[in-house]
């Protein structure tokens, strides 16, 4: 799975998209409408920063700030860390934890196609352990 190419992990659909001039409170309302602990800041067509959930509760509710007119441009993080389609789940694995992150855009040519997430490589593991398990009880169980 780590040698897979970032594209055929990435998800195309589960990530928002806001504006640096929306506020923080338009931002986290699309962010929970989907579910999401993470948007991506778009101006003039390229990502100009990520705004997470951190991000609110530690630059705007931390702060004192107002999220009814605090725009996302306050509490974004600027020059955001991203992979490329192209390059393998693992070095992407790799950048997000050098990062302190659990998400990526995946960019190219300077537009944001996707998301990856360290949840990712869960996912595989975890249902290999629910597995065993299962069959542990089963086993157990028939016996």
């Amino acid at each position: 799975m780590f040698d897979l190419p970032v594209k055929s992990v990435m998800d195309r659909n589960k990530f928002i998209t806001v504006a640096p001039e929306q506020t923080i409170s338009q931002a986290a309302q699309l962010m929970a409408g989907k579910h999401v602990g993470v948007a991506w800041v778009i101006e003039h067509g390229q990502l100009a920063g990520v705004l997470t959930e951190r991000d609110i509760v530690f630059r705007v509710l931390g702060q004192g700030l107002d999220p009814q007119s605090t725009p996302v441009r306050t509490a974004m993080t600027t020059q955001p860390m991203s992979v490329g389609p192209n390059d393998s789940f693992g070095h992407a694995l790799v950048k997000m934890q050098e990062h302190g992150v659990r998400h990526a855009p995946v960019v190219e040519n300077g537009h944001t196609l996707g998301l990856v997430s360290a949840r990712n490589a869960m996912d595989p593991e975890l249902d290999e352990f629910v597995s065993e398990a299962r069959r542990r009880e089963h086993y157990q169980t028939a016996h």
